[in-house]
């Protein structure tokens, strides 16, 4: 992890938190932050499956918002771990709604980066009614195009880690690493599954961030998480359309929002944010010159800060 940026708000902790049972066989972990009678916002993580961090709640002034956040189905402190059955994008909605009801929300702003874009923006077009704007960065649309890139695409980049990530698999099986790979984590062997999870998360971990890194400490939970509900969600195409979330933009194109995306990010290229944005011409558009995928970097934390403080005075973005 890079160093925290110096413009995100002071640490904070929840005021309060707790588990919420969604069905019979998920419990997901949620917490709120700030000020009780501020605009709500709700913030979506990433992955699926990656979870909260304690320097998610740093992007809001608590003094002014009432930050709610949690971790999807089988992510963070959501109970299974990983659990993969019963997860898709349509009971995510559902959790959120639910969610929404439970702290008597009518409308909140959406904040989500990477796979959390893709959430809100899906979230956002099933229930436009319920909300305020939203604050988008790192867009992944969930297309067969962006799920190639991923696996496949970034070689060009990463040959290194492209060749490490193939290793395990057989040569007769490369051809569709997805399918590969996925059969892998969703099996009931952990001697199977475990291998492919923390291969999975590591292949991904290593290029979020623009520069060099030093390597994290391995972190069970992060590489059940993102490993099998990754591999799930791409295997079903986020449970989407083909390009559904640029098909459908119209139902919140009357929404403010922000895009912001890193020029050098190779895990959700600039492509996808600049095809939203050409299908939702009112969205801000806000291009990092020198930045990757990671949202602690210093110029995507900046124009995140940036953009809730701008909605804060305005509620709106310029």
């Amino acid at each position: 992890m890079p160093a925290i940026p110096t413009c995100l708000f002071p640490p904070i902790q929840p005021t309060r938190h707790g588990m919420l049972q969604v069905d019979a066989l998920h419990t997901i972990y949620w917490e709120e932050v700030g000020n009780p009678k501020g605009i709500p916002v709700l913030f979506l993580h990433g992955g699926p499956g990656a979870g909260l961090s304690p320097q998610h709640r740093r992007f809001f002034d608590p003094q002014h918002y009432r930050i709610i956040l949690f971790d999807q189905r089988g992510a963070g402190k959501s109970t299974p771990l990983g659990e993969w059955h019963q997860n898709t994008t349509q009971l995510l909605i559902g959790d959120i709604e639910t969610l929404r009801e439970q702290f008597g929300v009518d409308k909140w702003l959406v904040f989500g980066g990477s796979w959390g874009s893709t959430l809100a923006l899906a979230y956002g077009q099933a229930h436009p009614e319920r909300c305020l704007g939203f604050i988008l960065r790192g867009i992944f649309l969930c297309t067969a195009a962006e799920v190639d890139w991923f696996l496949h695409g970034v070689r060009w980049f990463y040959p290194e880690l492209y060749e490490e990530f193939v290793a395990p698999i057989p040569e007769a099986e490369r051809a569709d690493l997805l399918t590969a790979y996925t059969t892998r984590m969703l099996c009931d062997d952990p001697a199977v599954y475990w291998p492919a999870a923390r291969a999975w998360s590591r292949f991904e971990g290593r290029r979020v961030f623009l520069l060099p890194q030093p390597e994290d400490t391995a972190s069970d939970t992060l590489d059940l998480g993102v490993g099998r509900l990754e591999s799930h969600y791409m295997a079903n195409q986020g449970f989407l359309r083909e390009d559904q979330l640029v098909q459908d933009v119209g139902c919140i194109a009357h929404l403010p929002c922000v895009i912001v995306q890193g020029r050098y990010d190779v895990i959700c290229p600039p492509l996808s944010a600049y095809r939203l944005h050409q299908a939702w011409p009112g969205a801000r558009l806000r291009m990092v010159a020198d930045a990757g995928h990671g949202a602690l970097e210093a110029g995507i934390a900046k124009a995140l800060v940036g953009a809730t403080e701008q909605f804060k005075r305005s509620g709106r973005f310029d």
